[in-house]
């Protein structure tokens, strides 16, 4: 059982910077892929970030790759997600979640947070 808690989230500029937090508790956390999500207003939820359990592995949608960076401090039971150049359309509510493996498709998470709203203003 992993119990996680997003945080980091707010109001922020185009062009400006975040850094959301998913604090995890559980004895399972250091030997989980873990992944970030985001639903903006009216879309489906759509994969944002991946990380294999060791860090070793990093993964991440088309749109977000070069922008956000994806990391995790297993002492800390801590992943992280690094949002740079924000744009507008990045506005969501953020999700992390934990799984076996660092996949992209949702289905494949069995944990999941209760998310962070992210807004981006022009």
């Amino acid at each position: 059982q992993v119990q996680l808690v997003e945080s980091g989230g707010g109001l922020v500029q185009a062009g400006g910077s975040l850094k959301l937090s998913c604090a995890a508790s559980g004895r399972t956390f250091s030997s989980s892929a873990m992944g970030w999500f985001r639903q903006a207003p009216g879309k489906e939820r759509e994969f944002v970030a991946a990380i294999s359990w060791d860090g070793g592995h990093t993964y991440y949608a088309n749109s977000m790759e070069g922008r956000f960076t994806i990391s995790r401090d297993n002492a800390k039971n801590t992943v992280y997600l690094q949002m740079n150049s924000l744009k507008p359309e990045d506005t969501a509510v953020y999700y992390c979640a934990a799984s076996l493996l660092p996949r992209m498709e949702e289905d494949e998470y069995d944990y999941w947070g209760q998310g962070t709203q992210v807004t981006v203003s022009s």
